[in-house]
C-alpha cells in the first residue's frame, strides 16, 4: 500500500474542498499572457492560491500549492548568484509552492538566467510574468477559476446527491445506489456484509485492488466493544479506495475504488453511506418492541382489533406493490425502503408481490404544534413500482383490504399506470345485508367455484369491461387463456355474458364472495 489513512469522524456528508485551478488554465488565459519558460511541462500541476512576497526566504509563509509572485527586489548583488538562486527555489520546492511567477519591470528587464538554470534543475514551473500583467490580475485571474471550479464540483455533487436518492427509491435500492456510485466515481463499489464477504457491487477493479479494498474493509468494520473509526483511505497500483463504516453498528462497510480522486468524491460517497445505513438498517425501537408484542398476541390468538392499538392506528390500509416494467423481483432490502417510503414498517415480502400495511390517518406536519388532530393519509405513487390501495378499514377488516388491495393492483398492471385506489363510495350493494348478499354470491357463483381461476378470470375481465388482452396483463396468462376460461364460466353458468345485467348481478355476486 503506498498510503494511507483513517477518519475517526462521524459519517456524514460534507461540503466538498475548493477545488485546485490546472497551472494550464492560467497559461491558456490570453488577458493574462503568462509563459512557462522553466520547469517541468506537467499537465497535472495544480494551484491552490496566489500569493505575492519579495522575501528572500518565502518559506514560512507559504501552505503548499501556491502560486508565488515575485519581482525580484530581493535579487541584488551577491544575493544573485547560482547558489543564492538555488537556495531560494529549494526553499519554495520544500513549503511546496506548486510555481514561481516572476514579474518583468520595474526590478528587471528579464528573468535572471541563473532563476532559470535553478527552476530546471529543481523541478519548478517558471513562469514570466510580462510588464502587463500586474499582478493583482493573476492572483484575480486564480480565484475566478477556483470559484469556477468549486460551482461545477458543487453542481456535480448536487447530480450525484440526487441520482443516488432516486437509486435508494428503486425496486432493488442496494444495487441501484451501487451501481449509480461506481458511474460517478468511475470505478468499483462494493457492500460488505458483518462477515466480511462481499454483499453487492457494481463496477470493475483488479483483483490486486479488490483485495486491497477488502482488507481497508476491515479497519474500519467493528469489533466487540472495541471502536474503529468511520472511513478509511489508501492508494494501491495508482487506485484510490475508501471504506467507510455504515451507520447501523451491524458491520456493513462500503468500499468504494476509483482511478481518481476529485474533490466531490469523498462527499458523494459519504452520501451513499447514509443511504446505505438506511437500507440495511435495523431499526430496533420501542416501536420495533410493539410490534413484536403485536406479533405475539396475533400468534397466541388475538383479534386484529386487539392488537391495532400497539401498532399505532385505528384504521389502515393495505398496499400491494409489484416493480414496474422490467425491474427485478423485490427482495427484503427493496420491501424495507418501500415500507419507509409508504411511512410504514409493517412489509411483507413473500413472493413477487409486496404487502404494506400502513395507517389510514396521520398528524400532519403543521398541526404537531397545535392540537395534534390527524388527517386521513393516502399513500402515493412511488417510482418503480405499481401500486394497488385499499379502502381505509377497522383492523377487523383487514383480510377485506387485503382483497381489495389485490383487486386494485391487478387493475393498475392492466392499465399501465402507477397506482390504483379502491373506490369508497357507497352503493347500492351497501343496501344488501352482508349475509344474504354472501349466501346469494355463494350460490350464484357456486358453478365455477372450482377450480379458483375461473372466478379470479371472471372477476378480473368484469373489472377490465371486458378487455381481453388487459385481462391477459393483469393475470399474466395468454389472451387465448382468458377467452376459453370465459367461455367456460359461461357455459357453467348458463348465462349470456354480453348482457350487461348478467355483468352487473355477477359482479356483485363476486365482490361479495371475495369479501365474506
Amino acid at each position: 500500500m503506498e498510503e494511507s489513512s483513517i477518519m475517526r469522524d462521524s459519517l456524514s456528508p460534507a461540503v466538498p474542498p475548493t477545488p485546485p485551478v490546472p497551472l494550464s488554465a492560467l497559461l491558456s488565459r490570453e488577458d493574462l499572457a503568462l509563459r512557462r519558460i522553466a520547469g517541468p511541462t506537467d499537465p497535472g500541476t495544480v494551484v491552490h492560491g496566489a500569493l505575492t512576497s519579495e522575501m528572500a526566504d518565502p518559506y514560512p509563509y507559504l501552505l503548499g500549492g501556491e502560486l508565488l509572485l515575485t519581482a525580484g527586489v530581493q535579487i541584488s548583488g551577491a544575493a544573485d548568484s547560482p547558489a543564492s538562486f538555488d537556495a531560494y527555489v529549494s526553499r519554495i520546492v520544500d513549503a511546496g509552492g506548486a510555481a514561481l511567477g516572476f514579474g518583468l519591470a520595474p526590478v528587471h528587464d528579464a528573468v535572471p538566467p541563473a532563476l532559470v538554470a535553478a527552476c530546471d534543475r529543481q523541478g519548478l514551473p517558471l513562469l514570466e510574468v510580462p510588464p502587463r500583467t500586474t499582478f493583482a490580475a493573476v492572483a484575480r485571474a486564480v480565484w475566478q477559476l477556483m470559484a469556477q471550479a468549486r460551482l461545477a464540483e458543487l453542481r456535480r455533487v448536487t447530480e450525484a446527491q440526487q441520482s443516488l436518492a432516486a437509486a435508494a427509491a428503486r425496486p432493488a435500492p442496494v444495487p441501484s445506489v451501487l451501481r449509480r456510485l461506481a458511474q460517478r466515481v468511475g470505478g468499483r463499489t462494493v457492500l460488505y456484509g458483518p462477515d466480511g464477504a462481499e454483499s453487492a457491487g457494481a463496477g470493475q477493479a483488479s483483483e490486486q485492488v479488490l483485495r486491497a479494498l477488502g482488507d481497508l474493509a476491515g479497519v474500519v468494520r467493528p469489533r466487540g466493544a472495541g471502536s474503529a473509526p468511520s472511513s478509511a483511505t489508501d492508494t494501491v497500483a495508482g487506485t484510490h479506495l475508501a471504506a467507510y463504516a455504515l451507520g447501523t453498528g451491524q458491520g456493513f462497510v462500503l468500499g468504494v475504488a476509483s482511478p481518481r480522486r476529485e474533490p466531490g468524491d469523498h462527499t458523494i460517497s459519504s452520501v451513499a453511506a447514509v443511504l446505505l445505513s438506511l437500507l440495511t438498517g435495523e431499526h430496533q425501537s420501542a416501536d420495533g418492541a410493539a410490534r413484536s408484542s403485536a406479533l405475539v398476541r396475533l400468534l397466541l390468538g388475538a383479534a386484529p382489533e386487539e392488537v391495532a392499538p400497539l401498532l399505532g392506528g385505528d384504521r389502515w390500509r393495505v398496499v400491494h406493490a409489484r416493480p414496474a416494467g422490467d425491474e427485478p423481483a423485490p427482495d427484503a432490502v427493496a420491501a424495507s425502503a418501500l415500507g419507509a417510503a409508504l411511512g410504514s414498517t409493517l412489509v411483507d415480502a413473500a413472493g413477487e408481490v409486496v404487502r404494506v400495511l400502513v395507517p389510514a390517518e396521520r398528524v400532519q406536519a403543521e398541526r404537531v404544534q397545535a392540537e395534534r388532530v390527524p388527517a386521513e393519509w393516502l399513500p402515493a405513487a412511488q417510482p418503480g413500482w405499481t401500486l394497488g390501495v385499499s379502502a381505509a378499514v377497522e383492523p377487523g377488516a383487514w383480510a377485506r383490504a387485503d382483497a381489495q388491495a389485490a383487486g386494485a393492483l391487478a387493475r393498475a398492471r392492466a392499465t399501465r399506470v402507477p397506482l390504483v385506489r379502491h373506490g369508497e363510495r357507497a352503493g347500492l350493494a351497501a343496501l344488501v345485508p352482508p349475509a344474504e348478499a354472501a349466501l346469494h354470491a355463494r350460490t350464484l357463483l357456486a358453478p365455477i367455484d372450482r377450480p379458483p381461476a375461473l372466478a379470479e378470470t371472471l372477476r378480473t375481465w368484469l373489472s377490465l369491461h371486458g378487455s381481453w388482452d388487459r385481462t391477459a396483463v393483469a393475470l399474466s396468462v395468454h389472451r387465448n387463456t382468458v377467452r376459453q376460461r370465459i367461455a367456460r364460466c359461461a357455459a357453467l353458468l348458463e348465462a349470456d355474458l354480453d348482457d350487461p345485467d348478467v355483468r352487473m348481478e355477477l359482479w356483485f355476486a363476486l365482490r361479495h364472495a371475495r369479501q365474506s
